[in-house]
Formats: C-alpha cells, sequence, structure tokens
C-alpha cells in the first residue's frame, strides 16, 4: 500500500509551515504503508497539476494532504470540501481568486473517503488533541482538497482523498497574543497515529472485497 503525503511551503507572512515540517518527519513506512512525501506551493495554479503529476508517477492508494491553519488548537481531519477558492490573501505567486469556482463540471462538494472519526480517535487515544472539521476553508488548502477529490471523481475512482489541517507551531506565535500552538513532534504523534488508521481501515475495506493491495 502507498500514501502520498504532501505539505505546503511557507506562505502569507510566515517562514515555516508546520504542515511541511511534519511531513518531513513522518516515518517512511507506517503498518507496512509506504508513505511518499511530497513539497507543493501554495499557488492555485500549480499545486493541483503538482498533486496529479505525482499521483500519475507514483500511482498510491491514498493521498493525504497536509496544511496549515493557524488559530485552531487541535490536528483537525477535514470531512468535506467546497467548489470555491475565494482567497482572504493572495497566494505565493500573488494571484487572489475572489468567488471562483474551481471546477465547472464538479459537484457543489465532495466528502473525503477517509474515515476522520477513526482518525481523530487514534490521535486524542495518543492523547493528542484532534477533532473532525467541516469547514476546510476557501483557500488553497480547501482547493487542494477540492481538485483531488475532483480527480477521484473523474479519473480515479479507486482512490482514496483526504486532507489534514494542523495548528501553528510554538516559533510562530511568538509575539502573536492568544494564538493557540502544538509542539512539532506532538503532530508527528497525532498524524502518525491519524494515518495508521487510514492503513487499517483500508485493509479492512480490500478484505470485504475481496480485492488486493499493491
Amino acid at each position: 500500500m502507498k500514501i502520498l503525503i504532501t505539505g505546503f511551503d511557507p506562505f502569507g507572512k510566515e517562514k515555516i509551515n508546520p504542515a511541511l515540517e511534519v511531513v518531513r518527519r513522518l516515518p517512511d513506512e507506517i503498518l507496512e504503508a509506504k508513505i511518499i512525501k511530497l513539497e507543493i506551493p501554495t499557488v492555485f495554479e500549480k499545486v493541483g497539476l503538482t498533486i496529479e503529476k505525482a499521483i500519475k508517477e507514483n500511482q498510491p492508494d491514498v493521498v493525504i494532504n497536509i496544511g496549515q491553519a493557524g488559530g485552531r488548537f487541535a490536528i483537525t481531519p477535514e470531512k468535506v470540501a467546497i467548489n470555491l477558492a475565494d482567497a482572504r490573501i493572495a497566494d505565493n505567486a500573488g494571484y487572489q481568486p475572489l468567488d471562483k469556482t474551481i471546477f465547472s463540471d464538479g459537484k457543489t462538494a465532495y466528502f473525503t473517503q477517509l474515515p476522520v472519526k477513526a482518525m481523530v480517535a487514534a490521535m486524542q487515544a495518543e492523547k493528542i488533541p484532534a477533532e473532525v472539521s467541516y469547514t476546510a476553508g476557501t483557500y488553497v488548502c480547501n482547493y487542494v482538497m477540492y481538485y483531488v477529490q475532483y480527480l477521484i471523481d473523474k479519473k480515479y475512482p479507486s482512490l482514496k482523498g483526504g486532507f489534514i489541517h494542523v495548528p501553528f507551531i510554538f516559533e510562530q506565535v511568538v509575539g502573536k497574543p492568544q494564538q493557540p500552538a502544538m509542539n512539532l513532534n506532538d503532530m508527528v504523534i497525532g498524524l502518525t497515529a491519524a494515518i495508521a488508521a487510514v492503513v487499517t481501515h483500508s485493509k479492512e475495506d480490500i478484505k470485504m472485497v475481496g480485492g488486493t493491495e499493491h
């Protein structure tokens, strides 16, 4: 089994992105599933193509995109992506879409194929704050989640995809009163547990249908 895990580069005024840092620190294998790591640009017009290229090259069973959500207290697997790009700030290429449809032939929204509640339970079992989120926003994070779901809908029906938001890390909140943050090592523990839940759930699905994994 292969899982493609992506993390965004820093954006806005931040010099670091905890999403990318935690992806870099994940183990290369979780419950015998190979973890393929990929840095992706915080650029609307490039990021989807970057991920699609990686899907074609690696043929993963699962794609999990990781993004930063400053202001959140917990690691939050996302349940749904919406067909809307509406950016409060420009991306790293200076593009700032306002009230734009992502794909004209796409659904209004797509739900993840990942077991988000099981992922949350697995993280909480490791004493890591986690909860299901029902909004991925309207910035590049939601765009990426929706883009992958669109690919699943149109091209890769056997693929599973999902998105996880992580909070700021401590160094990002220096000088930012009242902003929550999480230790990077705790994020690694949490995401490893969440991915393990995905692997376990996927293997159970395979057994149910009598298929094989690659």
